[in-house]
């Protein structure tokens, strides 16, 4: 999820974790991109901790602090395997970081990924594309079969700040200050445009079914539309400040939104109403997740992380782990691990505790 503003700081003292060296070689074969060049590092495994499997999701620990980012972490986005996290940030180089999170460690760069900020990140879910997007106005593609840039989308005007895939994978949706956009990834050109102009997208999503992107603007209006017709089929005032991120339950049957009004809402996408509205957040929400399971809620802001239970709206736990706002989260595809990002330049994964009597 992209990151937004940030208002005071937050000096919360951090919780004890284990913070592994990052810049020592990898634990296995991968590819790092150097600008457009290829470098390969091989070093020995490690042993890692296992966790057991969960189906809940509530108390987790930091398993590793990755460092590397010199300015806000402004997106996060796993594999489909769950064992690499890509990391996009506010470092003017337009760098973008690879993460191995089977070790802990730093897999590699694309260096020279943008002219600015990378603002968001997606993997697409047959983990073939990687795309990525930038307040320089360009949308980047890149190959993840033989590791290499593959090309550019141009045609935004403006800072393109939200990026989301089909689960087919053929299409990815990319929303800006100039509207929203629709790309071919399979032929790799433009498809259409759905709006141009009409507000500032601040965020886009794509439902479980390929059938409907929603997104949300900086009034506060949460628009759906048909992504086979590109047509609106409704929208609805959904917040009273920006939407800052949106994102569909696994089934599809629930829409969650976030603003800086500091409220989290859950909507029936038949009826278009609220069906809860989370509060507790003290400033802005930065960024949601929602965990596989289809149960649990992640949201991020100045007072850390909440974890919320979907089903009744219950705030399930709240945990800090940065030392500034958090503004980037994302859940694994396993539901296992999630993963945050801050103002702090530091990426914290996070796991259940271990169950008692089992050793790391």
């Amino acid at each position: 999820m992209r990151s937004e503003g940030k208002g005071d700081g937050d000096n919360s003292v951090l919780r004890p974790y284990m913070i592994l060296v990052l810049m020592s070689a990898i634990a296995f074969p991968f590819t790092i991109w150097q600008g457009f060049g290829i470098n390969v590092a091989h070093a020995a495994p490690e042993v890692t901790p296992t966790f057991p499997n969960r189906t809940s999701f509530a108390d987790p620990q930091v398993l590793y602090s990755l460092l590397g980012h010199k300015g806000t972490v402004k997106s996060l986005a796993f594999s489909p395997s769950g064992k690499v996290l890509a990391s996009g940030g506010a470092d003017n180089e337009g760098v973008i970081r690879l993460w191995n999170l089977e070790t802990g460690k730093k897999a590699g760069n694309i260096s020279k990924a943008h002219k600015t900020a990378v603002e968001s990140l997606v993997i697409s879910p047959d983990g073939q594309t990687l795309a990525s997007c930038s307040n320089d106005n360009t949308i980047n593609l890149w190959n993840l079969n033989n590791n290499k840039f593959s090309r550019s989308f141009v045609g935004h005007t403006s800072n393109v700040l939200s990026l989301a895939v089909s689960p087919d994978s053929k299409i990815l949706v990319s929303g800006g200050l100039d509207g929203i956009r629709l790309w071919d990834l399979l032929q790799q050109r433009p498809l259409a445009t759905l709006v141009r102009f009409d507000n500032s997208i601040h965020t886009v999503a794509i439902s479980p079914d390929g059938q409907t992107v929603a997104s949300g603007d900086y009034k506060g209006v949460i628009k759906l539309w048909n992504l086979s017709t590109g047509k609106l089929i409704s929208e609805f005032a959904a917040h009273t400040n920006v939407v800052t991120a949106v994102a569909f339950t696994p089934d599809g049957q629930t829409l969650v939104s976030a603003s800086r009004d500091r409220t989290v809402k859950l909507w029936n996408i038949n009826s278009k109403t609220p069906a809860t509205t989370l509060t507790g957040h003290d400033n802005w929400v930065n960024a949601i997740a929602i965990n596989p399971n289809g149960q649990t809620l992640a949201s991020a802001g100045r007072d850390g992380i909440k974890l919320w239970n979907l089903t009744t709206g219950e705030l399930i736990s709240s945990f800090r782990g940065h030392t500034d706002w958090v503004s980037a989260i994302a859940f694994s595809p396993d539901g296992q691990t999630l993963a945050s990002g801050g103002y702090d330049g530091r990426i914290n994964i996070w796991r259940n505790q271990p169950l008692q009597g089992i050793k790391n």
